[in-house]
């Protein structure tokens, strides 16, 4: 008999599957993701911190694991539930199999749960509470679910950001960027930075620093940045008032960017409010509208909360607005130079869809003065 594994939901769902990846538990917020591919970036992925993934594409793993394609240091996800696990992977770069890098990283996976129905109910009901067992009863699973914090009671910024400073790109890579010496200074303030954010910039041609999230704004500005990036994260945006006075202390001084999260700590700096969403926004196929020019963009996008747009003040409105539910997906100041996104620019859920918005950001700061060149 084939060994079996449990989901739990706090509701007393309970969904059948195998265990693969690490014999171990998990507990998380239970969340699902509607993208085709990209397994291995939404595994890395610091804003799926304290959460357990579910995959609506039924077939995970067919292309096997790199080292190139991974937006952390880790796996980032409590657990991972998939319809199938493919233990063959077939792609010229893969360097093992999901399952191999799950049970190296100590994450439990599940596979062979009816994932349609899981998350038609996390679409109904709204995310909640989970744990992945193999050695429990369905009843024991629950009562120890219930003994366990909350997703929203958590600040997961800390436990993903980085402990110190330092310069992108790392692990022996190119020293500097196409600009060499004199590419703008771009400091990204990690929250749960994605490498494909700094990849990004560099790529632009910016010298590129990843600060840990209880940088000031005088650390930051001691940087001498020409622009500043406010990252995405995990976890609920109430928690970041140390983030949120940062951000007040650099607005008028340097050009600022949000992303994700970053975005709903810009919401909080200029005086909204941010609620959490039933089930929210993760995928690859989410209609945005940007106002300024009506035209519509497909976007890639991983978060759980929103910013409530009726409380802006101090100069700063809504740019772009998601067309399934109207929510705020974007912010622009009408004096500073500074915007923010729901969504990320960086992925990539066509071509090269939304890299439009890295380089209005660099264009606020060439305007605002930040081409003094620094060697």
């Amino acid at each position: 008999m084939l060994p079996r594994a449990l989901l739990v939901l706090e509701d007393g769902a309970v969904f059948e599957g195998r265990p693969f990846g690490a014999a171990t538990r998990a507990h998380g917020e239970v969340v699902f993701d509607t993208s085709m591919a990209g397994y291995q970036e939404a595994l890395t992925d610091p804003s799926f911190a304290g959460q357990i993934l579910v995959m609506t594409y039924p077939l995970q793993g067919n292309y096997g694991i790199n080292q190139i394609h991974v937006e952390s240091g880790r796996i980032q996800v409590r657990g991972f539930v998939v319809r199938e696990h493919c233990d063959i992977p077939s792609h010229w770069q893969s360097e093992t199999t999901l399952h191999d890098y799950l049970a190296q990283h100590g994450i439990p996976g599940i596979s062979g749960v009816d994932t349609r129905a899981l998350t038609r109910r996390l679409r109904s009901v709204g995310v909640m509470m989970g744990a992945i067992t193999c050695d429990e009863s369905p009843q024991d699973a629950l009562a120890r679910l219930r003994e366990m914090p909350r997703y929203d009671s958590v600040d997961f910024v800390p436990e993903v950001s980085t402990q110190s400073a330092y310069d992108w790109p790392i692990d022996g890579g190119p020293a500097r960027p196409r600009g060499g010496s004199k590419g703008r200074r771009i400091v990204v303030v990690d929250l749960g930075v994605k490498y494909n954010i700094l990849r990004c910039l560099h790529r632009l041609s910016c010298r590129v620093t990843a600060v840990p999230c209880l940088s000031s704004a005088e650390e930051i500005l001691s940087l001498r940045p020409d622009g500043v990036v406010l990252s995405p994260g995990p976890g609920a945006p109430a928690f970041l008032d140390y983030v949120v006075r940062s951000t007040e202390g650099l607005l008028g001084k340097v050009p600022i960017m949000g992303i994700c999260l970053g975005h709903q700590v810009l919401g909080h700096a200029f005086g909204a409010s941010t609620f959490k969403l039933k089930f929210g926004h993760r995928g690859a196929n989410h209609p945005v509208r940007d106002l300024a020019t009506g035209r519509v963009y497909i976007t890639a996008q991983n978060h759980g909360y929103a910013v409530d747009g009726d409380g802006l003040r101090g100069g700063a409105e809504v740019s772009h607005v998601n067309l399934n539910d109207s929510t705020v997906e974007g912010l622009r100041h009408r004096e500073l130079p500074v915007l923010s996104i729901q969504y990320h620019a960086e992925a990539s859920p066509g071509p090269l869809d939304n890299m439009y918005l890295f380089e209005r950001f660099l264009e606020m700061v060439k305007e605002a003065g930040g081409t003094r060149l620094r060697g």
